[in-house]
């Protein structure tokens, strides 16, 4: 029956490699569970089957998502048993999938950040990524904003660059004097370096082949600026993000203004930070008070 399943993955669902060989390995490690308590045939499982699996895993210490991903997994193999009317029921069905814990909010410190810039060197490369470092966090965009910023979107005399996103509104955000400062100099003296002879290229921040950076592209360069100020943590935009939010409400910025800022649609999305800032709080209150 896996033998099976997993050419209708590949046949009928085009799935991935990847993402077949995930399925496969979830459903024959249960299958493998099932056979230690003496259930050989996988159509004769129960839904007691399947919790008492999850308990197992539990008791691995496995991870709610990786449980969660298993789950799934049996999931859709008891679905397509069904599809081929091989059962009646799917064991799964009424079988809650674990809350996924919750993910401790990364971000820097005033000095990592300190500490980030000024690792940034005087050559055309260091300019550029000292530019995206300061344009990310003067900015708190995102990513994909950031890769999709042209040249003609930063008023560096005015002081604010404008952020087209998925939302089909443009909003404004400011930049502040070391993140223009900053962007200045990539402009007048490395961008005309980066375009090669390239003059219509309209992106902001370009790569050696003088095209607009990609995603990995981004993600390669934050992390080589991590590594070079010697951070502690694995550097991407996500954290840059974070750092953004977290110092601005440390500064006294309310939450209706960060969510503008940040481009959110729902004000509750900005609560995280505000969590993860009382969080801290409390950690330091409760290392250094006498009494705590």
């Amino acid at each position: 029956m896996i033998n099976q399943f997993v050419n209708y993955l590949i046949t009928e669902k085009r799935k991935a490699e990847n993402t077949v060989a995930a399925y496969e390995s979830d459903v024959r490690e249960f299958a493998g569970f099932e056979e230690g308590r003496g259930v050989n045939d996988l159509a004769n499982c129960t839904s007691t089957d399947v919790v008492a699996y999850l308990h197992e895993l539990r008791a691995q210490k496995k991870s709610s998502s990786t449980i969660n991903r298993k789950l799934s997994s049996i999931r859709a193999f008891y679905s397509y048993l069904m599809s081929r009317e091989i059962v009646k029921d799917n064991p799964t069905s009424g079988v809650k999938s674990p809350k996924p814990e919750p993910k401790e909010l990364e971000y820097l410190s005033l000095q990592d950040i300190d500490k980030l810039m000024e690792a940034q060197d005087e050559s055309d490369k260091g300019i550029r990524d000292r530019a995206i470092l300061e344009v990310l966090y003067a900015t708190g965009i995102k990513a994909s904003e950031l890769i999709a910023m042209n040249v003609e979107d930063a008023n560096i005399r005015m002081g604010f660059i404008t952020c087209n996103n998925d939302y089909e509104h443009a909003r404004i955000v400011p930049l502040g004097r070391p993140a223009r400062a900053a962007l200045e100099k990539y402009i007048y003296n490395v961008r005309p370096k980066l375009l090669l002879g390239n003059e219509e290229e309209k992106a902001m921040f370009l790569n050696y082949q003088g095209v607009r950076i990609s995603r990995q592209g981004l993600w390669k360069v934050l992390k080589e600026c991590g590594k070079k100020a010697e951070l502690d943590i694995g550097l991407n935009p996500n954290i840059i993000r974070n750092s953004f939010a977290i110092h601005m409400l440390q500064n006294g910025a309310d939450l209706k203004s960060l969510q503008e800022l940040m481009g959110y649609e729902d004000i509750s999305a900005t609560q995280i930070y505000l969590t993860a800032m009382k969080t801290r709080i409390k950690d330091v209150y409760d290392r250094a008070h006498p009494r705590a």
